[in-house]
């Protein structure tokens, strides 16, 4: 009996020493440019965010996202705008998404790396290693 006492405090030391895992990606997050705020969903199997205010957005609510490649995709305001989709994984990391930027109308290979409850590396590349990283800081 003594030794399953011992046993069981000793799994429990265990568990409380050792580090816990990133929190959940979703949620209300704060981007490093142009005010901008991200909200991160799970949209079926994957993860997914959309634009919901910029300092752009602030200014004018109708801004339209006229930097887009796409010339059919211009007329699309930018509150709202999808900006991460397909991305997939977990429990710490996401692979295999996009990443839209408004500021130049590009679309890019991405990955979402949690560095804490509340921060998270996005990371946006054109082919390595021609990549940006952003720290991103969780509002909600």
């Amino acid at each position: 009996m003594k030794t399953k006492i011992m046993l069981a405090a000793a799994a429990l030391a265990a568990a409380l020493a050792s580090p816990a895992l990133a929190g959940d990606p979703t949620g209300l997050w704060q981007t490093p440019t142009n005010g901008g705020q991200v909200r991160i969903a799970h949209c079926g199997q994957a993860l997914c965010g959309t634009l919901v205010t910029s300092d752009h957005i602030r200014a004018d609510p109708n801004t339209l996202d006229v930097h887009n490649r796409d010339a059919a995709q211009r007329g699309r305001t930018l509150r709202n705008l999808p900006m991460l989709t397909g991305f997939t994984g977990g429990p710490t990391e996401w692979r295999g998404g996009s990443v839209y930027n408004p500021a130049d109308g590009g679309t890019y290979r991405g990955t979402i790396t949690m560095t804490g409850d509340n921060s998270l590396r996005l990371r946006g590349c054109i082919v390595a290693p021609l990549c940006k990283n952003q720290t991103w800081t969780r509002i909600q």
